[in-house]
């Protein structure tokens, strides 16, 4: 789960080119990519709200440390305000 708000759009675009297939190939799969939500209770307010599934932890894990996601998420990291987290359940 991610919700982020990037702060430099060409980067933003560069991030997400090849992305889908990325996570795909690492058998996740986008379930969630909107700025269409409501907070009901706090202050959190991030610019999109991204949820991705993958069939098991290790399999996100896997991806998110792999060679070929290492430069996108240095990339997003550096140009956005984001928080990862890494939730468990059906």
């Amino acid at each position: 789960m991610l919700p982020i708000e990037w702060t430099n759009e060409e980067a933003r675009r560069s991030c997400i080119r090849g992305l889908g297939s990325m996570i795909e190939s690492h058998g996740g799969k986008s379930i969630i990519a909107s700025r269409d939500y409501r907070v009901v209770d706090g202050a959190w307010r991030p610019g999109l709200f991204i949820v991705i599934k993958f069939s098991t932890r290790q399999a996100l894990l896997d991806w998110y440390d792999s060679e070929e996601y290492r430069l996108t998420r240095k990339l997003r990291l550096q140009n956005s305000r984001s928080d990862a987290m890494v939730v468990g359940g059906n």
